[in-house]
């Protein structure tokens, strides 16, 4: 059932803000250090214990995969729209770094395709 999915992604998003706002306590920053960081590593590592041997239903298992496939683009989409905000706010210099990035990713495709590529043609 998609129900036990949102249980499952809700208590990983709870006990990430949890850990993430004590993270930022311990290094003197008052914000969330990789709180959604550590709830996609729980939600993943939770998400597969039916590989370790817990026996789940077929649907249960279903609405766990389907939060699970889920949870990543929304939670990367919304970083994203943050540090586009962020960087607007900050200056030319970050817009200009972050516009340098991207080109240089996009300059890198056709090199790491070559890289990936099979030798035997």
């Amino acid at each position: 059932m998609v129900i036990y999915g949102v249980g499952l992604l809700s208590f990983c998003m709870l006990v990430g803000v949890f850990a993430g706002d004590l993270l930022g306590k311990l290094i003197g920053v008052q914000a969330n250090v990789g709180g959604v960081g550590i709830a996609m590593l729980l939600l993943i590592l939770l998400s597969n214990l039916h590989d370790r041997g817990l026996k789940m239903s077929l649907p249960t298992e279903s609405g766990i995969n389907f939060w699970n496939a889920m949870y990543i683009p929304i939670v990367v989409a919304m970083a994203a729209k943050q540090n586009v905000i962020a960087a607007l706010s900050s200056g030319w210099l970050a817009i200009a770094a972050g516009t340098a990035a991207v080109i240089a990713s996009f300059l890198l495709i056709p090199v790491m395709t070559r890289l990936g590529s099979p030798r035997d043609r």
